[in-house]
């Protein structure tokens, strides 16, 4: 099974709909443009957050397997994947690959 670097490259912030439609919350998204995991095996890495997680949770466990090619060519290099979190709010985009 390869290992998965998961990077967090971009976290948007849309405070008009958080005004509009969300409770105030304590604790909002602590993850910062750069950060990085390793997905070993396929597993969550500690950290990394749940909702987040589950957002990418069938690309990494893929890439770990050895597959790729999502979508028939979607990304440059067939053993990565774009992906965003599906908080509408903070939405962050992680970019995955597979590491030999």
């Amino acid at each position: 099974m390869n290992d998965v670097r998961i990077t967090a490259l971009r976290k948007a912030n849309y405070v008009d709909l958080q005004m509009l439609y969300e409770n105030p919350i304590e604790h909002a998204c602590s993850v910062e443009e750069g950060q990085e995991w390793v997905s070993c095996g396929g597993q969550k890495p500690e950290g990394l957050c749940d909702s987040a997680w589950e957002s990418m949770r069938v690309f990494v466990e893929a890439l770990a397997r050895g597959e790729g090619n999502f979508y028939n060519g979607w990304m440059r290099d067939p053993h990565s994947a774009l992906i965003s979190c599906n908080d509408g709010f903070r939405p962050v985009s992680f970019l995955l690959q597979a590491v030999e």
